[in-house]
């Protein structure tokens, strides 16, 4: 794993190598794969994986395999599991829906998908050859334009024997409930491929198909819950409430303990950055209970959290919360993968030494950012407004992550609390295609087009979380 503190060569484009043996052979492996822990960062643990109609997805490859439609997946994405899942629903489910339809698919099922170029950074070099031989496409999130990978994709939507995957809301946000606001670049590719597919004289239409994924827990562990909150507790110097019966205790037994744990974190980072950033919070009551203050509390202090990073690296102070966050990792990019320097081994001692120190201080400012984007979907009245074993877990992990995070842990290992289901839920196929027209009209229509797809997008997500939660419903 690379030095951060160090100038660092250029982070070239890693381009896809797809190799289908690989795939094949992480097909064999994958339920061991899902239900074991493989890496520190994945906790698995889950089983089953369902789906309640696969067999959209079961025609969508059959048009594509017999060259009627270019397909394209808009990808729920909350956690880094979800590919897991997507694979098992590309090599499992739908097979066994189109033999029951009646029809064979040429296989391996599977995607070209997009990925964030930082992943290899903290994961390891390996991750960058294993996402390149299953057909992965890294992106630079914070770049305007990240040309090679809008190339990559246009050109795999155009040929390639697989379809593409693409997760619209850019980065997990750690809620199965919440779908953060969608970016457009995924409305924006898929008119593309119809445009590209009109000046290549080819007929196909695209189809952009909504993929939606959310995790309930079948057997909610309480005492795992339990024992996370303690150990949060003891991390953050509160009074352990270790309950003695934690499986005889309610919902209204943990939630006091996680809302003084969530009051204290915000208190102490309030008084951390007004000592020594000059960052104000806005509450008058900092000790109200209602969980309302908390989330008033919250959004001017990850504004101002960003603020540090944005003086710093000259950024304006515009976007949303996940915007401004993808502009600092880039920004903080530039000043650690130098690709102003032709040769950092060709520099003085004293020129890398500079070099070294501005990486240091990127790595330093970056920090900032790393803790907002935990925050990004969190309102305060999460769980509060529906106090299921899920929000508990979603939320608890999320304070983790902060806690571990500040502690100085580079890859946590997130914990465990108890297998968790998979439920897959598959919308109505989009024809790109039958839009084309409005876009098409000018540039202020084609803007119109690509934002009205991106809401039709998202309102296709978020009704499919209904779907999971009649799954949830139905094991508990």
């Amino acid at each position: 794993m690379p030095k951060l503190n160090r100038a660092q060569p250029p982070l070239g484009f890693i381009p896809p190598r797809y190799k289908p043996w690989v795939v094949q052979g992480c097909y064999i492996v994958l339920p061991l794969m899902l239900r074991l822990r493989l890496r520190p960062w994945l906790p698995a643990g889950i089983w089953p994986v369902t789906c309640h109609n696969p067999e959209v997805l079961a025609e969508c490859f059959r048009r594509f395999q017999a060259g009627e439609i270019r397909l394209m997946m808009a990808f729920r994405h909350s956690q880094v599991d979800d590919p897991l899942c997507l694979s098992y629903l590309f090599s499992r489910l739908v097979p066994r829906a189109a033999r029951q339809k009646g029809f064979s698919l040429k296989r391996p099922l599977h995607s070209f998908f997009m990925y964030d170029r930082g992943m290899p950074l903290w994961a390891g070099r390996w991750l960058g050859w294993f996402f390149a031989a299953i057909g992965g496409i890294p992106v630079h999130r914070g770049r305007r334009l990240d040309l090679k990978a809008l190339k990559a994709v246009r050109e795999r939507m155009m040929n390639a024997p697989l379809p593409v995957t693409i997760a619209p809301e850019g980065a997990t946000n750690g809620h199965g409930e919440v779908i953060s606001d969608l970016e457009p670049g995924t409305a924006q590719l898929a008119f593309w491929a119809v445009e590209d597919l009109q000046k290549a004289g080819r007929s196909e239409q695209v189809v952009l198909l909504p993929v939606g994924l959310r995790y309930i827990y079948p057997r909610p562990d309480w005492a795992a819950l339990n024992r996370l909150l303690a150990q949060l507790e003891a991390d953050c110097g509160l009074p352990v409430q270790l309950f003695s019966e934690p499986t005889a205790m309610g919902p209204e037994d943990y939630y006091p303990r996680l809302l003084a744990l969530g009051q204290h974190l915000l208190g102490r980072l309030e008084q951390f950055y007004q000592r020594f950033y000059g960052v104000k919070s806005d509450a008058d009551n900092p000790q109200a209970d209602d969980v309302v203050a908390i989330a008033q509390r919250l959004s001017p202090l990850l504004d101002g959290s960003l603020k540090i990073g944005e003086r710093f690296f000259a950024l304006p102070h515009t976007g949303s919360l996940v915007t401004r966050c993808r502009r600092l990792e880039e920004a903080g990019w530039a000043y650690i993968y130098r690709e102003d320097i032709a040769d950092l081994e060709q520099l003085s001692a004293f020129d890398r030494g500079l070099a070294n120190w501005m990486a240091e201080e990127a790595t330093l400012n970056l920090r900032h950012m790393r803790l907002v984007e935990s925050f990004v979907a969190v309102t305060g009245t999460y769980v509060k407004d529906k106090p299921t074993f899920e929000r508990f877990a979603e939320t608890t992990l999320i304070l983790f992550d902060l806690v571990e995070r500040v502690k100085g842990t580079r890859v946590p290992k997130r914990p465990q609390l108890g297998t968790r289901q998979a439920v897959i839920g598959l919308g109505e196929p989009m024809n790109i295609s039958d839009r084309w027209s409005d876009y098409a009209e000018s540039r202020r229509s084609a803007k119109a087009a690509v934002e009205t797809l991106t809401a039709d997008i998202q309102a296709a997500l978020e009704e499919l979380i209904l779907t999971a939660d009649a799954a949830r419903e139905e094991a508990s």
